[in-house]
């Protein structure tokens, strides 16, 4: 072999070597897995776990006003300049010498009243004659360096039912969100299943579609066998290449279904787009039984009752946070009444800091009584937008516990539909498969007309597919039945959607939409 062939048979080993070498290797992929995989990725469970938190955050706001509110403080502040500087200079400069002292003026408490009175009197007319800016070091007026420490302390002791009321709405917001997490993950669950095994059976039809076309190959290629023999007319060898020409668009589509399907089960689970998916969990009556998560809950029996609904549940708590607020509206007609006590240290050195000895103490207690009077009709207000809100929260628990019922009603029928058509579908691939070759035999033997094999390969097509739809649709319909007390309303709407207190998220549309996979539609 000359160095020219060596070198292009190597150039046609790489390019062909690269590619095989750049793709991703099949994963594997059961439906347990998937499950496993789609929680840490959902942003639902994500944010409905931001709106337990935030209850959460909620009911300590709320249930912090039944306990005293202790602040402390520091602070220091310089003067820089001092209304009190003229008048010191100039008291200073001008007039009689003054007393530096006024101690021994103080009342010694031993002394009779009457000494205690006129050395008080002493005392007060030497304070007088002292200048204040320059010996009354211990006074605030005019010092260039203030220190100040404090604690307050503030306790509600009677707000009119405010406080409860608001404490009400909190833990009701909280037990909301709490089955809003619930939900979240058991909607999540079944959107898991659902396309899963949506993918699982568009990878069915894909194959069905396929097959059909290698059925429809070999029945045109016996078709130009006959013709070239002078058996068949040229007619009957158009109409085998029209029926394989459009088998094949009709399997293309069926592909490409199949690769939506698997991209839309790689985005929910946060998988690489590029990487091939090898779906391990077969779609047929055992795959729920075989997964551990779902085994247990298949196993009990479904409940049905409409007051166990997450939906429901969570109307009746959005009427419970309503009745608070109501509260709340209501206590801005009554008497509040609140404890303070303020506690400071001050200080007033001259330069440098101040020690401990230095500092002065400032104590005090108060009692606040507070009454509305006239507010200009804002609390009538409030009352009546509590009392409005009251009164549709109401009205939607009423309105959801009757559409709980319907959904459960409807959820019941299809698992039984389902269950059925996939009764009715058992048998029918099978007999369906010897048909065709039944008919696929005399077609080769030349005793029955391309019509009857068309008409075989259709049956055998149809009832394939019919079959797995009928599989897919059984497995999810109980899957959601299982779910059902945790899951939201679908098909009626869900009322609670607009309450403050009910879930934030909803499943993404494209999630929720399962692809066209249905059985018909083969030539």
């Amino acid at each position: 072999m000359s160095l020219r062939s060596r070198l292009l048979a190597g150039l046609v080993l790489t390019t062909v070597a690269v590619p095989a070498a750049s793709q991703s290797p099949t994963r594997p992929l059961s439906l347990e897995e998937a499950l496993m995989l789609a929680r840490p990725a959902s942003e639902p469970i994500g944010l409905a776990r931001a709106a337990v938190t935030r209850a959460h955050g909620e009911q300590y706001r709320a249930h912090s006003e039944l306990f005293p509110q202790l602040t402390g403080s520091a602070s220091y502040s310089r003067l820089i300049k001092s209304q009190f500087e003229g008048l010191a200079s100039r008291d200073s400069s001008t007039g009689p010498a003054k007393p530096t002292s006024c101690s021994r003026f103080f009342p010694d408490p031993a002394l009779p009243i009457g000494a205690r009175v006129d050395s008080l009197e002493k005392s007060l007319e030497c304070v007088s004659a002292l200048d204040p800016f320059g010996n009354l070091g211990g006074l605030p007026f005019g010092r260039a360096n203030t220190y100040n420490l404090g604690l307050s302390l503030s306790q509600t002791v009677f707000s009119g039912g405010r406080v409860r009321g608001q404490i009400r709405a909190a833990d009701a917001a909280r037990r909301s969100a709490d089955i809003g997490l619930t939900a979240a993950d058991a909607e999540l669950t079944l959107t898991v299943v659902q396309t899963y095994f949506d993918a699982a059976l568009a990878d069915q039809l894909a194959t069905i579609a396929r097959s059909s076309l290698d059925q429809a190959d070999s029945t045109l290629r016996q078709t130009e066998l006959q013709r070239a023999v002078g058996v068949t007319p040229e007619f009957e060898v158009l109409r085998a290449r029209v029926t394989r020409d459009n088998q094949r668009a009709a399997a293309i589509q069926r592909e490409s279904n199949r690769d939506l399907a698997y991209l839309r089960l790689k985005q929910l689970l946060d998988l690489p787009s590029g990487q091939p998916l090898d779906l391990t969990t077969a779609l047929n009556d055992s795959a729920l039984a075989r997964t551990p998560s779902l085994a247990p809950l298949l196993a009990g029996i479904p409940d049905t009752a409409s007051e166990h609904r997450a939906p429901v549940r969570q109307a009746g708590e959005a009427v419970r946070a309503q009745e608070g607020l109501s509260r709340v509206a209501r206590s801005q007609n009554r008497p509040a009444v609140a404890l303070t006590s303020a506690y400071s240290r001050v200080a007033y050195p001259g330069s440098g800091l101040p020690s401990w000895s230095q500092f002065l103490t400032n104590w005090s207690v108060a009692l606040g009584l507070s009454v509305p009077i006239f507010m200009g009709g804002r609390i009538t207000g409030d009352k009546l937008v509590a009392s409005a809100n009251l009164d549709e929260a109401k009205l939607r628990l009423r309105q959801t516990a009757e559409l709980a019922e319907l959904d459960a009603r409807s959820s019941l029928r299809q698992l039984q539909t389902a269950q059925e058509a996939l009764r009715a579908s058992e048998g029918t691939a099978e007999q369906a498969e010897r048909a065709y070759r039944i008919a696929e035999v005399r077609f080769s033997e030349g005793i029955s007309t391309q019509t009857e094999l068309l008409d075989a390969r259709l049956a055998l097509a149809v009832a394939r597919g019919n079959r797995a739809q009928a599989s897919r649709d059984a497995q999810i319909a109980r899957v959601r039945m299982a779910l059902l007390p945790q899951l939201p309303l679908t098909g009626t709407g869900d009322p609670t959607q607009s309450s403050p207190s009910s879930r934030t998220t909803q499943r993404p549309a494209a999630q929720g939409q399962a692809p066209a996979t249905t059985g018909t539609g083969f030539p």
